[in-house]
C-alpha cells in the first residue's frame, strides 16, 4: 500500500504565501504599535498581556495537542475512513473545548500571579496592573484560537493547506482596526489593543469552522468522554504538552530577564517579530505540511518516501533560509530603523532592538530545521523522546540567559534562546537518527548544501556594501536604501545559487507538476 501523497511542495508553497501575507499585515501592526506606544508602559503591558495567551496555545493546541492529534487523525484517515476520523476530531474536540474553559476560568481568578510569574520586574508599577488588565480582556483568546488550531489540524490533514495558513491575516486585521480606531477616536490604544485580539480570535476560529463545515466536517463540541481513542490521544499528548510547557518556559525566563531593563520586553518583542517573519513563512509551512505527510507515509510503510520527504523539506528550508540569516546579522539596524523608527520609537530603541535582532538570527537555522525534524518523532507518535530533548535546551537557556544577564544586559535572553535552539536541533537530530539508522543526508542534498550557504555569504558580502554606500550617499532615504538592497540580494542569491548548482529552477517546475497530478 502506498500512502496518498500531500502535495508537498506545493503545500509548502500554499502556506508560505498565506503566512508571509499575514506577516506583511503583523509588521503592519507593529509599526502602528510602535509608532502610537514606542517601547513605553503601555505597550509593555500589551506585549505581556498578549503572550500569555499565546504562550499557553503554542502546548495547548499547536505545539502540543495537535501533534499528537495529526497523527491519530491521519492514520484514522488512511486506516479506517473519513466517518471514523471525523468521529475522533469531535471527541478531540470535546475534550480540548472542556479542558480550555476550566483552564480559562482559573486564569481570570489568577491572573496578577500569571502576570508576576512572567514579568515580575513589573511588580510596583503602574505597568503591571495595565498588564492584568489587558491580560484578563485577552485570555480568552487562548479558548478560541486553540479550537481554531485543532480545525486546521483537520484540514491539514486532508491537504487543505489556505484557509488554515490564512486565518491568522485575521487577528492582525482586527488589531490594524483597533489601532487606527483607536488613534482616530482617541480611545486608549492598550485596550482597543486588548479587544482587537479577542475580535481576531473570534474571527479566526468562524473561518476555520465554516472551511470544516464546507469539508463535510462542521464538528461541534459536546459533552466530553474517556473513549479509548482519546485515552491514546492523553497519552501521547502529556509528554507534548510538557516539552511545550518547557519551551514556554524559555520565552518566560527570556521575558523575567527583560523586565528587570526599562524597553528591554519591547526590544525583544520588535526584534522576535522580525526574524519570525521567515521563521513563519518558512518553519510553519514545513511543520504543517511535512506532519501529515509523513504519518501517511509510516502508515503505509513507505519508509523511503519519508527519508525522501524530509531531505527535501530540509532542502527547501536552506536554500530560503540561509540569505535571510545573512541579511539579518549584516544589515539589522537598517531593517529595524526602516520598520520601527518614527514616532515614540527612538534611535536608542533602534539600536538595541537591532541588536537583539542579529542574536536571534544566529539562531533562526536551528528554529527552522527544528520544524524538519520534529515531524521524525511525532509521525510515530513518540513524544517522550522530544521532551527529554526540551528539558535539556531549557537547561541551555536558563544557564546563558540568567548567567549572562549581569554582564550583556537584555541580549542575555536573545543570546539564551539561540544557543538553546542549536542545542534542541542537534539532539533532535541524533535522536532521528537513532529512530531511523539510514536516515541522513541523501547525495543530492549533500551536494547541494555547501553551495547554498557559500551562495548566501557572497551574496552578504554584496549586500553590505551596497548598504553601506547606500547609508553614505542617500542617508534620508534609508526606506529606498533597504528596498534597493532586498531587491539587489534577491537577484545576486539566485544567480550565485543557479551559477553555483545550489538549485535547480527545473526541479521546483517538475515537482509542482507532479504534485499536481497526485
Amino acid at each position: 500500500m502506498t500512502a496518498r501523497p500531500i502535495r508537498l511542495l506545493l503545500g509548502f508553497f500554499t502556506v508560505g504565501s498565506w503566512t508571509m501575507a499575514s506577516r506583511i499585515l503583523g509588521f503592519g501592526r507593529d509599526i502602528l504599535i510602535a509608532a502610537l506606544l514606542g517601547a513605553g508602559p503601555v505597550a509593555e503591558a500589551f506585549f505581556v498581556a498578549f503572550r500569555l495567551p499565546n504562550m499557553f496555545r503554542r502546548f495547548f493546541a499547536e505545539g502540543a495537542f495537535n501533534m499528537a492529534f495529526v497523527p491519530l487523525f491521519a492514520k484514522k484517515l488512511e486506516g479506517e475512513g473519513q466517518e471514523a476520523a471525523w468521529k475522533f476530531g469531535t471527541e478531540a474536540l470535546s475534550a480540548l473545548a472542556a479542558v480550555l474553559l476550566i483552564f480559562t476560568v482559573i486564569a481570570q481568578i489568577a491572573m496578577p500571579w500569571f502576570v508576576y510569574a512572567l514579568a515580575s520586574g513589573y511588580s510596583g508599577a503602574d505597568k503591571f496592573d495595565l498588564a492584568v488588565l489587558y491580560s484578563r480582556i485577552v485570555f480568552p483568546y487562548i479558548f478560541l484560537i486553540s479550537l481554531a488550531a485543532l480545525f486546521s489540524g483537520l484540514l491539514n490533514s486532508f491537504g487543505r493547506f489556505a484557509a488554515a495558513a490564512a486565518a491568522p491575516l485575521l487577528l492582525n486585521v482586527a488589531l490594524i482596526l483597533a489601532l487606527t480606531l483607536a488613534w482616530a477616536m482617541g480611545f486608549d490604544v492598550g485596550l482597543a489593543l486588548a479587544c482587537g485580539a479577542l475580535i481576531g480570535g473570534f474571527a479566526q476560529l468562524g473561518l476555520l469552522w465554516w472551511a470544516a463545515h464546507r469539508l463535510g466536517m462542521g464538528l461541534v463540541p459536546g459533552r466530553p468522554r474517556l473513549t479509548p481513542d482519546v485515552r491514546r490521544l492523553i497519552t501521547l499528548a502529556i509528554p507534548a504538552v510538557l516539552a511545550g510547557g518547557v519551551m514556554q518556559i524559555n520565552l518566560v525566563v527570556g521575558t523575567q530577564v527583560a523586565s528587570y531593563f526599562d524597553g528591554a520586553v519591547s526590544w525583544l518583542w520588535l526584534a522576535d517579530r522580525v526574524y519570525q517573519l521567515p521563521l513563519g513563512v518558512i518553519g510553519v509551512a514545513i511543520g504543517v505540511v511535512l506532519l501529515p505527510e509523513l504519518s501517511r507515509r509510516l502508515r503505509a510503510d513507505d519508509i523511503e518516501g519519508t527519508r525522501e520527504s524530509m531531505n527535501r523539506a530540509t532542502e527547501f528550508t536552506m536554500i530560503l533560509i540561509a540569505p535571510a540569516t545573512v541579511g539579518l546579522v549584516i544589515i539589522p539596524e537598517l531593517i529595524v530603523s526602516v520598520l520601527y523608527e518614527r514616532g515614540a520609537f527612538t534611535a536608542v530603541d533602534t539600536a538595541n532592538t537591532a541588536l537583539a535582532l542579529a542574536v536571534y538570527a544566529l539562531g533562526l537555522p536551528s528554529f527552522v530545521l527544528t520544524k524538519v525534524v520534529q515531524p521524525a518523532f511525532f509521525a510515530r507518535e513518540n513524544t517522550k523522546t522530544p521532551l527529554k530533548i526540551a528539558l535539556i535546551s531549557m537547561v541551555v537557556n536558563i544557564g546563558f540567559a540568567i548567567g549572562l544577564a549581569p554582564v550583556v544586559g537584555f541580549l542575555a535572553a536573545a543570546i539564551g534562546a539561540t544557543l538553546a535552539g542549536w542545542a534542541n536541533l542537534i539532539l533532535l537530530w541524533f535522536g532521528a537518527r537513532r529512530l531511523d539508522p539510514d536516515l541522513r543526508l541523501d547525495d543530492r542534498l549533500s551536494r547541494r548544501l555547501p553551495r547554498i550557504i557559500l551562495a548566501s555569504i557572497l551574496m552578504g558580502a554584496v549586500v553590505l556594501c551596497l548598504a553601506i554606500a547606500g547609508e553614505a550617499l542617500i542617508p534620508d532615504l534609508r526606506w529606498l536604501v533597504l528596498l534597493v538592497t532586498i531587491l539587489a540580494a534577491m537577484i545576486i542569491y539566485a544567480g550565485l545559487a543557479i551559477g553555483l548548482g545550489a538549485f535547480r529552477l527545473s526541479d521546483v517546475r517538475a515537482g509542482l507538476r507532479r504534485n499536481r497530478g497526485s
